[in-house]
């Protein structure tokens, strides 16, 4: 079946059977995708380390409120 065929039949289905059709397709969508994750949680730690070590640059957290709120 194509994807166009797919539209069409999916154009007569009841609002509340539309509904259901576009959720289970969202939510296919947002599954986390295990290699970034990784890469995520190794920058992460990286970074994490090198606070901890000092090495590196903070920025105080009420400096970026006022900062934010100047915008």
């Amino acid at each position: 079946m194509t994807v166009k065929e797919i539209e069409k039949k999916s154009l007569k289905l009841k609002s509340i059977e539309k509904i259901h059709l576009v959720e289970a397709i969202l939510s296919s969508l947002d599954k986390p995708d295990p290699d970034i994750e990784k890469a995520w949680l190794k920058e992460a730690t990286v970074r994490f380390s090198a606070y901890e070590k000092g090495e590196l640059k903070t920025i105080p957290f009420e400096t970026v409120i006022k900062k934010i709120k100047r915008k």
